[in-house]
């Protein structure tokens, strides 16, 4: 694990060898390797750096003053974190990129720790260009509401997103040797692979150090959230029902909250946004699929579904319905997790037609079916190619893409991005 590199350490990397043109920003949930990439791609650079840890202290930094040989500086007490904290600190880098023939660059983790960051950081930036100053900066941090919120609002086209997703079953082989049912229920959170074998551990870590702090410190904590309760039990439901078509009022009566569908859909976006549970809209062959249509859930990461459950791996893989439910929860999350931002992924049904997942770019259309319950088997009582062919009859400018037997292996499916399988379709 130590020597492995995600792609976006590459991308990282290139965009610090060009002039510096916008911030960096390094955006995806909570535990999928941000601050790794971060200082792996600062290993690799020549250029002078400077990593900021808000909230980590780092007892080998050096002290103050700045150091510019210095990778790491030591935390930053609460006191500190305020404008005049930042805005010092950008002028130490500055001054160092200014002194060095090929600049330098600065990294700030967990910046959204920092009151008015977004704020401050348009004016230093803006300040910056008028001097064609050769700082890089990289921004990232643990809480992508509030990342999202000031990107989009303060520094829109001022930075360079490098998105980071859940980890692909391609990544976890390489990094921790999983196979692919070990893929399928343990997940793609790296910090979790080494606690595998211990899982009453495991279950804790995901529940407790994952899950817990993406509802109660970047959701609860960060947006209006009237009815907390509602939106924990919605995540428990949407988790334990991945992979199946709930409608919101449904949902309402397994809840047994008050609330209503309007506040359900908006729980249920929240909850994408932190990179837990997606509701699918269902396709309607139009610009845009109805957003009140009745919703498909899906996890984004396996282990948030298999986490929760009564279902250790063993009695997952016999259960020949359950193991079904957590394959096509895979390639949902692999599919959503690594699509790019033209792409929309869908779901459709009618009568007794149905297709797992509809990927959608632009006029082009790929109805995606999983047929497997484990390892390319087919599942007990599908049908599955039925639903495709009544699709395709029906909307133009479609192409089908079988998973599992007779198909694309699923190994193959979770390896490459939801582009490439795209262009399989249409090749």
């Amino acid at each position: 694990m130590e020597s492995f590199q995600r792609a976006q350490v590459d991308t990282l990397v290139e965009r610090l060898a060009e002039p510096p043109r916008h911030i960096i920003a390094l955006f995806g949930p909570r535990q999928t390797g941000k601050t790794t990439i971060a200082r792996q791609a600062l290993a690799r650079t020549d250029l002078p750096s400077r990593y900021l840890a808000v909230d980590e202290p780092d007892p080998a930094a050096p002290p103050f003053p700045y150091d510019e040989t210095a990778v790491t500086l030591p935390a930053i007490s609460q006191r500190q974190r305020d404008t005049q904290w930042l805005v010092r600190q950008w002028e130490a880098a500055r001054t160092a990129a200014e002194r060095s023939p090929g600049g330098s660059v600065l990294v700030l983790d967990e910046v959204q720790k920092i009151p008015d960051w977004s704020e401050t950081l348009k004016g230093l930036w803006d300040a910056d260009r008028l001097r064609d100053c050769p700082l890089h900066v990289v921004i990232l941090g643990s809480a992508p509401l509030l990342m999202q919120s000031g990107l989009s609002e303060s520094l829109a086209g001022r930075f360079e997103t490098i998105r980071v997703s859940h980890w692909s079953f391609a990544e976890m082989s390489e990094a921790f040797g999983f196979d692919l049912p070990q893929y399928l229920y343990f997940g793609g959170y790296p910090g979790a692979a080494p606690l595998v074998r211990d899982p009453d551990r495991w279950r804790g870590y995901i529940l407790g150090g994952l899950v817990e702090p993406n509802i109660e410190r970047d959701l609860l904590a960060m947006t209006r959230v009237d009815k907390p309760a509602l939106l924990k039990r919605l995540f428990e439901l949407g988790a334990d029902s991945s992979g199946q078509i709930l409608s919101y009022t449904k949902m309402l009566g397994q809840l047994h909250g008050a609330g209503n569908t309007t506040t359900l859909a908006r729980y249920v976006d929240l909850l994408a946004k932190v990179g837990l549970l997606a509701g699918l809209q269902k396709y309607s062959g139009g610009p845009v699929s109805s957003r009140g249509s009745i919703p498909k859930l899906n996890v984004l990461n396996t282990a948030l579904m298999t986490a929760g459950s009564a279902y250790s791996f063993e009695e997952a893989r016999a259960d020949r319905t359950y193991w079904g439910r957590i394959v096509e929860s895979a390639v949902g999350a692999h599919l959503f997790n690594t699509a790019e931002s033209d792409m929309r992924l869908h779901y459709w049904r009618e009568g007794q037609h149905e297709v797992d997942f509809v990927l959608k770019r632009g006029r082009r259309v790929v109805a995606v079916e999983v047929k497997s319950g484990e390892e390319g088997r087919p599942a007990r009582g599908r049908r599955p190619l039925r639903g495709m062919e009544e699709f395709e009859r029906r909307f133009d400018s479609c192409r089908g893409l079988l998973v599992g037997e007779g198909g694309v292996p699923i190994n193959e499916l979770l390896t490459a991005p939801a582009g490439e399988w795209f262009e399989e379709a249409w090749a």
